[in-house]
């Protein structure tokens, strides 16, 4: 990873509380960006930084991502100038139930009748269109359209369609439900035997609003926040990752390898070191905040 590189995931972490706590709609949510294809039949149809992901398969396509409500116009443009029909989206997946990812399902799941698929803990947000979330009272989150879920799924559930298969990891902590999902694609550069693996992390920034250590006056954001942090770090921190994607693409570094994929190639997106060193540093991110609550509810 380049220094650019490891100053920005460093200031991603610093910056994730103060920005995901004002919940506003910033700049590069909105901003276009041309569809690409990243490898094989996965492709990036989101904006400047939320991701959403299309892949094709003979039987429908799976599209990974909903983004803000106001998203379905622009993703569908991108869907479509790939060359695919917007119909033809069978599945509709999410990386986790915050507005800026799931505020588009109901829209999206009304023009192309796809099938709306959410991991526990998540689902209930999603079918209250965010009035459930842990953080709703903090009056930190705007709601969003309500959509049907479904099936609610489950850690390490296995989806497939047309050939082609996803595995669900529950990765909570930003959300109850959030999900990294998994899967083998073919590279062009590759010999035909061999698949590489795709991580597309579901979410593991902290929040201001967060409380991980509870305290006389302030309880834990949920029961067992803390430790399904540390959980899912040692989760993703043992996933085999060659190709490192995100729910924002800031996370992964995108425009920054976008810029070099003309003269890279598709290898551009290999980055298993990359992956391994932003899953260390959000670990460690945590640990500090958790630090910080734990001293200053001993003040107290």
């Amino acid at each position: 990873m380049s220094l650019f590189s490891t100053l920005r995931t460093t200031a991603v972490l610093l910056l994730a509380p103060l920005l995901a706590s004002s919940a506003q709609v910033h700049p590069e949510w909105t901003a276009t960006i041309a569809p690409f294809r990243i490898a094989d039949n996965l492709y990036y149809v989101g904006s400047r930084d939320l991701a959403s992901y299309l892949i094709t398969t003979p039987a429908g396509n799976i599209l990974i991502n909903a983004n803000l409500e106001s998203s379905p116009p622009q993703i569908k443009a991108s869907v479509e100038r790939l060359g695919y029909r917007w119909t033809d989206t069978k599945l509709l997946l999410l990386a986790q139930a915050h507005f800026d990812h799931a505020a588009g399902a109901a829209q999206i799941r009304k023009e192309t009748g796809a099938k709306l698929e959410v991991m526990e803990g998540d689902a209930n947000v999603v079918s209250s269109g965010g009035k459930d979330d842990f953080l709703a009272a903090s009056g930190s989150l705007p709601t969003y359209p309500p959509a049907k879920v479904d099936e609610v799924l489950h850690d390490g559930a296995i989806i497939t369609l047309g050939g082609f298969t996803l595995t669900a990891h529950r990765t909570a902590g930003h959300t109850r439900g959030c999900t990294t999902w998994t899967m083998k694609v073919h590279m062009q550069q590759d010999l035909p035997d061999r698949y590489r693996d795709v991580v597309i992390v579901g979410g593991y920034t902290l929040w201001s609003d967060f409380q991980v250590v509870p305290t006389k006056t302030h309880p834990v954001s949920y029961p067992g926040i803390a430790e399904d942090f540390r959980h899912t770090f040692a989760l993703l921190a043992n996933l085999h990752c060659d190709i490192f994607l995100g729910d924002h693409a800031s996370h992964f570094g995108m425009l920054e390898k976008l810029a070099r994929l003309s003269k890279e190639g598709e290898s551009v997106w290999i980055d298993p070191v990359g992956y391994q060193r932003t899953v260390e540093n959000a670990r460690v991110a945590f640990e500090k905040f958790y630090a910080t609550q734990e001293n200053s509810s001993a003040v107290r």
